[in-house]
């Protein structure tokens, strides 16, 4: 089996404490003890591996084997999800987080049920984000998804203008996500509709701003599946997988 994954900042140095809810996790709930091996990430790319000298209560100390850099995978996944209803969200965000999606973007779509607004922003965009941080870890991926900020659909049209390739999933749409042309490299930005779908207005907003309307199959997918189940034909398509 490969080795636990946690998270910690400062990875420099011939010895390492692992302290903290991450070092009290691994120490009285996973129960790490000494000569087991555990992989430190910063979470953007540094991975230090280690070994255990010694388990206290609430941490755990540690030898460092080696250190090394993984280089961020190309081109980049984004995908802006409308927001499910309930708990559906973070349902999509761990699927995504494990296939090996770089960016997670909220969108608060027209027909979205659910409405983050207020105090309900920061606190949904906290679930998501403790979510992705322990499904990157689960996944043992040493560069943790990007979960940004809460988007308006101008914002989405924006990221779509800017992206190496634009796609929004749509039933209606004539081409198949599995013929569509990739590019190398930069970013491709796909848009996960809400339950009720994407809006006429949004779709024709998001066309205009260069992205191309793509068929995912010959069923209809939840918004909590289809951004995984299109994730994993573009990953695969890109050489990722």
């Amino acid at each position: 089996m490969t080795a636990p994954v946690f998270l910690a900042q400062d990875l420099d140095g011939p010895e390492l404490t692992l302290t903290g809810p991450e070092g009290r996790h691994a120490a009285s709930v996973r129960r790490l003890r000494a000569g087991e091996r555990v992989d430190l990430t910063d979470g953007a790319g540094t991975v230090a591996e280690c070994v255990v000298r010694e388990a206290l209560k609430d941490a755990l100390r540690l030898d460092v084997l080696r250190r090394y850099e993984v280089e961020a995978p190309r081109p980049r996944l984004v995908v802006v999800q409308g927001l499910p209803k309930g708990d559906r969200g973070e349902l999509a965000v761990e699927m995504m987080t494990e296939a090996g999606v770089d960016v997670i973007v909220p969108w608060s779509a027209g027909r979205s049920i659910t409405q983050w607004k207020g105090d309900k922003v920061a606190k949904a965009l906290g679930r998501w984000r403790a979510t992705a941080r322990e499904a990157g870890k689960q996944a043992r991926r040493f560069h943790l998804p990007e979960v940004a900020d809460l988007a308006t659909t101008a914002q989405v049209e924006r990221l779509l203008s800017e992206a190496a390739l634009g796609l929004v999933l749509h039933e209606e749409a004539a081409e198949p996500l599995s013929a569509v042309a990739l590019p190398a490299g930069g970013d491709i930005v796909m848009v996960v509709g809400p339950e009720g779908g994407v809006s006429e207005e949004e779709l024709a907003a998001f066309t205009a701003a260069k992205a191309t309307p793509v068929l995912l199959g010959p069923t209809v997918l939840r918004t909590s599946t289809a951004g995984v189940a299109a994730a994993a034909v573009l990953l695969t398509r890109t050489g990722r997988w």
